[in-house]
């Protein structure tokens, strides 16, 4: 197969390129949080499992996000690493971290599911799998068929990103939907027709995910701008080292979330037990199962967030590689007022219509209790995501740029120390509101730090030495 350039990335206009390579990576990023929605809504409306198969749901959640934190750091880093080998004219370097990034997801995914294996029962109850009876062996029986589908699923979102910078984002996102087809598809009638509960939800997952990781085999052995070889296939330490780096900003926007849900899932379940309504055992699993469904939603909104970011993240390298400073100075500034649009209008929706958004998941068999508490959560949760859009675009931008300390850091201060640290202190003075006013109050901290970055970044542009 004859190999081809990728200069167009430095010659076409912006905005051409901003649509042809965020909106399939949106579309794809959007697909591979849909498998887990999905499940969740097709669960929600089965009379058998409701809000116990949701809150199972939750629990497993956060695990699946482990898996695609680190297939993400391989894979996005290594994308960013190839865009500027590639703008660069260093197709050697390329290939070579192309084919150790394959092998090193493979092992990694080989790793964790035996670690999940292993250790099943404390990673379910470290997430609030022990809430209660019922939902424990929903969870379980979940979390057994979607860890033996790990391997497939972290090769299937790795490559996506490598994909991307190879030049074809279109058969990344046909890639991913095919398998997401093949989920909705089968998602009712292993739930409904077979009657297969939780393990049906989950083997449907797992072969929508069978048929992306085959597709990008295939594509691995069909790429446009570098040719694979034998010997690209192994591990690499100093190609490690250039690519894992700039991976690191996917890898705690992903794992991030992992930590903030485990904190929010046991202060849910601590402040839950001291409420004079969810204290009752009918009800104890509620909390959990709404937050649960309001962070999915928050994963599209931020899904789509993080895709457009992603997306230009071959554009940026390339350019950067190529000397190209003013384009993407461009694209920054275009970028960080996409993002606002799109956190303004998700806002919109979740304070004007937060009762259609839950009557998706099930709520019409539920209490009053469920109801309230959803709508409160859905309003109070949600209210700065203009803020989490354009931080999130912020730290993957500086990724895209090599400046991978600095977007690491950025990431650790809003995931883990803002994140985690206020949903672990708020609740102390204010209970399960406290927990709801956790990820507005860091975002908003977090975006006067980003306000400062953004500001740094746009200078550093107009500079023209290279970065």
């Amino acid at each position: 197969m004859q190999e081809r350039s990728n200069t167009f990335l430095e010659t076409e206009k912006i905005s051409r390129l901003m649509c042809r390579y965020a909106v399939p990576c949106i579309i794809s990023l959007l697909v591979a949080a849909l498998y887990n929605i999905v499940d969740q809504i097709f669960i929600a409306n089965a009379s058998y499992l409701g809000s116990y198969g949701n809150a199972a749901n939750t629990v497993v959640f956060p695990l699946t996000v482990v898996a695609l934190a680190l297939a993400v750091m391989i894979g996005d880093g290594c994308c960013a690493f190839v865009s500027i080998s590639l703008g660069a004219g260093q197709k050697e370097r390329a290939h070579r971290s192309i084919g150790s990034a394959v092998v090193l997801c493979v092992l990694c995914s080989l790793a964790l599911t035996a670690v999940y294996f292993a250790f099943s029962r404390q990673l379910l109850t470290a997430f609030g799998g022990q809430v209660n009876r019922q939902t424990y062996s929903c969870a379980k029986e979940y979390f057994t068929y979607i860890t033996a589908g790990l391997p497939f699923y972290m090769f299937g979102q790795a490559m996506n990103p490598i994909i991307r910078s190879d030049g074809s984002p279109k058969f990344a996102m046909v890639s991913t939907l095919a398998g997401a087809a093949v989920n909705i598809v089968l998602d009712p009638l292993f739930i409904f027709g077979f009657r297969l509960g939780m393990m049906g939800a989950a083997v449907a997952t797992v072969l929508g995910q069978m048929l992306t990781a085959g597709l990008a085999v295939w594509y691995l052995c069909h790429m446009r701008t570098v040719k694979l070889q034998r010997q690209s296939f192994a591990l690499r330490p100093k190609l490690m080292a250039g690519y894992l780096p700039l991976g690191v900003c996917s890898f705690l926007s992903q794992i991030s979330l992992v930590a903030a849900m485990a904190a929010i899932n046991n202060m849910m379940t601590r402040y839950g037990a001291r409420d004079p309504v969810f204290s009752q055992a009918p009800y104890a699993q509620i909390p959990m199962a709404v937050v649960g469904i309001v962070m999915k939603f928050f994963q599209i909104v931020i899904s789509a967030a993080v895709g457009m970011a992603a997306g230009c993240i071959p554009i940026v390298g390339y350019n950067i590689g190529a000397g190209r400073r003013d384009r993407a100075r461009a694209l920054f500034g275009r970028l960080l007022a996409a993002e606002a649009i799109l956190g303004a209008l998700a806002t919109l929706v979740v304070e004007l219509f937060p009762r259609q958004l839950i009557a998706a998941f099930g709520a019409a068999g539920e209490s009053s209790y469920y109801t309230a508490f959803a709508v409160k959560s859905f309003r109070i949760y949600l209210c700065m995501m203009v803020l989490a859009c354009v931080n999130k675009a912020t730290f993957i931008y500086l990724q895209s740029l090599g400046k991978a300390l600095l977007s690491t850091l950025l990431s650790m201060v809003r995931e883990v120390v803002f994140g985690v640290g206020f949903a672990v202190l708020l609740p102390v003075w204010w209970g399960l509101d406290g927990v709801l006013w956790s990820m507005p109050v860091s975002d908003l901290l977090t975006f006067v730090i980003s306000a400062a970055v953004i500001a740094y970044t746009l200078k550093m542009l107009t500079r023209k030495e290279r970065p």
